[in-house]
């Protein structure tokens, strides 16, 4: 039976036998018994399931791995031990030097630092596209060894909002993987697999867990992208030889999944710990619950900022004169989730004055969990990158970024309206 989202959150990714744990037990180990020399060999081969040692695989990180694989519709799930390693692995499993990733300009900053600084030192270029751009523009950037083209359905901090069909569409005709981050939406508000996404990545600290209590990362395979022949991805087609020749192109189920499992978690040690496996396992219970809050909330936060006369902006697409309103109605019809970014009319420093005036709403870097908090992103998350490449990922230097919690919305709003009136 197909269940509903909102039932998945509560019933997935664990079933236990008769006179087992009703919720998963935390499997804190690093190693397992087997009586049979063989049984473990096969497991080596992947002949077998079952765990051997939890550098690459944890029962408690299995069970997290199905509820969100369950929850975005996919056929495997890896957990990773931050969203940014999950970011990490997914493009060392495809790409090696001398590739590229073409990616939206509109991403996380700690994402940006990763494609614009590190992986170059790795001999992996990122090609950055402006989201909004037409396909023909976008299509500039990709050449023959272009491997991945990478998106964020809900970009952080600018709120840009991702027209799948057209960079789907572009992925399909050149035959390149397409990777969402889903972070900001989640699969309650949007499944990027349903929209020609073929891998999705979650830095499931934020609403996945939804309590700043656990931090991990997901990468989702759709397992709908067809590695077999395709001379781009020559690496699923020839035989591992680190892996006793197999060839995961062959695999019916899960190819880029078992390449980065067997690769990449293997050989870097980036797995999701237990004990985070399961804070973020049990946080995904009342996922659905606090998504409708958070986005009802923010919503209505949205409303308010927008006719404050101290305020220059606001972004979220909610709005019916945001430019992304349209694009949200068609991608995330049920709500546009808690995240939102608004201009402090002035500079710098009113933007300080009131984000240190809040009393209910905390200043940390952190977003999407059940608590209400803000950050100046220009000179936190994004203070790495340069003026230019601050204009080019969307994060005017009087952008606020607010991650609107579930508190009651007349307390939201009102440590906002008395911090805004601290502004002289």
């Amino acid at each position: 039976m197909a269940y509903k989202r909102d039932t998945i959150c509560v019933q997935g990714g664990y079933r236990p036998k008769s006179g087992e744990s009703r919720i998963p037990p935390i499997s804190q180990s690093t190693t397992y018994f087997y009586e049979s020399t063989q049984g473990m060999a096969d497991l080596f081969d992947l002949k077998a399931d079952g765990y051997f040692y939890s550098r690459l695989a944890n029962p408690t990180v299995a069970a997290f791995e199905g509820k969100v694989a369950a929850l975005e519709g996919g056929v495997a799930a890896i957990g990773c031990a931050s969203g940014m390693s999950a970011s990490t692995m997914m493009a060392f499993t495809v790409c090696n030097a001398g590739d590229n990733i073409v990616s939206s300009s509109a991403i996380y900053g700690g994402t940006f630092n990763l494609f614009a600084v590190t992986l170059p030192k790795l001999g992996i270029e990122t090609r950055f596209f402006d989201p909004d751009a037409p396909a023909e523009e976008i299509e500039k950037c990709i050449d023959e060894n272009t491997k991945i083209i990478f998106t964020e359905t809900v970009a952080n901090p600018s709120i840009k909002i991702l027209d799948f069909e057209k960079i789907a569409a572009i992925a399909k005709k050149h035959g390149i993987l397409f990777a969402v981050d889903n972070t900001l939406a989640t699969p309650i508000f949007c499944r990027p697999f349903e929209w020609g996404a073929n891998v999705v990545i979650h830095s499931s600290s934020k609403y996945l867990d939804g309590h700043a209590a656990a931090l991990g990362g997901v990468i989702v395979d759709g397992g709908n992208f067809n590695f077999k022949g395709n001379s781009r991805y020559a690496s699923f087609n020839i035989p591992d030889e680190s892996y006793h020749g197999l060839v995961y192109a062959d695999l019916a189920v899960a190819p880029f999944a078992t390449k980065c499992r067997a690769q990449m978690i293997r050989d870097m040690g980036a797995i999701m710990s237990p004990q985070n496996a399961f804070l973020s396992w049990l946080g995904c219970d009342t996922l659905a619950l606090r998504m409708e809050r958070h986005a009802s909330n923010a919503k209505k936060v949205a409303a308010y900022l927008s006719k404050h006369p101290k305020i220059d902006w606001v972004w979220h697409a909610s709005l019916p004169e945001n430019k992304y309103h349209a694009l949200a109605q068609k991608y995330l019809p049920d709500g546009q989730g808690g995240m939102l970014s608004f201009g402090i009319k002035g500079d710098v420093h009113q933007a300080a004055v009131f984000m240190e005036s809040l009393r209910l709403i905390t200043q940390e870097t952190h977003v999407a969990d059940v608590r209400s908090c803000v950050l100046h992103p220009a000179s936190t998350t994004h203070r790495q990158l340069t003026k230019e490449e601050l204009e080019q990922a969307g994060v005017p230097e009087n952008l606020v970024r607010l991650s609107v919690g579930i508190e009651n919305p007349e307390d939201i709003l009102a440590d906002i309206e008395q911090a805004l009136a601290k502004i002289r």
